[in-house]
């Protein structure tokens, strides 16, 4: 049994089972919807159910409420059909210049930059390409089945390595081994390019960046792209992290400035000279119109909604120039 699904405002339609995700039915027929978490955690995938009925399958309260249910609203790495249905999104694309790749690497370089953060490069077969956009991310495939996300650290133009920025998580499986196992030359699979965090370089808006912890990863790609690429839109990045020993990768941020872009180190949980307190807070407090801008948002979902919300509610951004990856985990089973 297969129904139809028809993605507005695009009009784009395709088959699905029962049994598929409507995201996954979607990117398996080329088209990319927004996601991030693929597990019903951070929210980037909700949309509308405009006609038709579907299972809301397994995830996180507070991703999806009730009421959000009641008004129709879904999330699609979650949500499987029980009929045709007419849903909307609002922001499709043909994935057919981009290609989803299932392939090794080897472990060349492991750097630890703060005493939770460790920096690792990639390096692809001689005879591999992996065409991915800035801000993108791969999944690591591991044997329990459970493949762990990572934002793409390099810009398209700098591939030499794929770069990641590794968090140790307490409890994650996948970073303890990171930290206390894995080994330079050592063997992974990953697959992707997977995400629709990428930049949109069809607006000429200035872009505001905002960053929590490794949240800095993809915002590190789009802006090296943007850069390289000659952009002359401002940006101003807003770096949040608990302490100062969390900051990594400063150097990279004093040549961004010297091209232009803006710099707001936010700290949360120490005592310091700069900014304090909540990162989005500070974008808040400086920009209380932000009807004009684009705003990037990256890394812990907590932190990704609140500037969701306020920014919307508080500072006039539009709600579709707000684009978002929240970083989720995978915990020791």
């Amino acid at each position: 049994m297969t129904f139809k699904t028809t993605i507005l405002p695009g009009n784009h339609s395709f088959e699905i089972t029962p049994e598929e995700t409507i995201l996954d039915a979607a990117q398996a027929h080329g088209y990319i919807m927004p996601h991030s978490c693929r597990n019903g955690a951070c929210g980037v995938c909700k949309g509308k159910v405009i006609e038709g009925s579907v299972d809301h399958g397994n995830h996180q309260a507070y991703a999806l409420t009730d009421a959000e249910k009641a008004d129709g609203l879904a999330l699609f790495c979650c949500a499987r059909a029980k009929s045709d249905l007419v849903i909307e999104s609002h922001e499709v694309t043909m994935s057919s210049e981009i290609q989803v790749k299932t392939l090794p690497c080897r472990v060349h370089k492991m750097e630890k930059l703060a005493d939770d953060v460790m920096v690792l490069y990639l390096k692809l077969p001689t005879n591999e390409y992996l065409q991915f956009l800035a801000g993108q991310y791969i999944d690591i495939l591991q044997k329990d089945d459970k493949p762990r996300s990572f934002s793409l650290a390099n810009a398209p133009h700098d591939d030499e390595f794929l770069q990641l920025h590794v968090r140790n998580i307490a409890g994650g499986a996948f970073t303890n081994h990171v930290f206390n196992e894995m080994k330079e030359r050592d063997i992974l699979r990953i697959k992707g390019p997977l995400g629709t965090f990428f930049l949109h370089e069809d607006s000429s808006k200035p872009i505001v960046f905002i960053a929590s912890g490794t949240g800095f990863a993809p915002t590190k790609a789009i802006i090296e792209h943007a850069l390289h690429t000659g952009s002359k839109r401002p940006m101003h990045l807003y770096w949040g992290v608990r302490k100062q020993a969390d900051f990594y990768m400063l150097d990279e941020v004093k040549k961004w400035e010297k091209l232009g872009v803006k710099f707001t180190p936010v700290v949360s949980d120490e005592a310091w000279a700069g900014r304090s307190g909540f990162v989005h807070q500070a974008v808040v407090d400086d920009y209380p119109d932000l009807s004009g801008h684009q705003v990037y948002a990256c890394g812990a979902p907590v932190v990704v909604d609140a500037a969701h919300r306020d920014l919307i509610a508080k500072c006039r951004l539009p709600k579709e120039e707000f684009f978002s990856d929240a970083f989720t985990f995978v915990p020791k089973s």
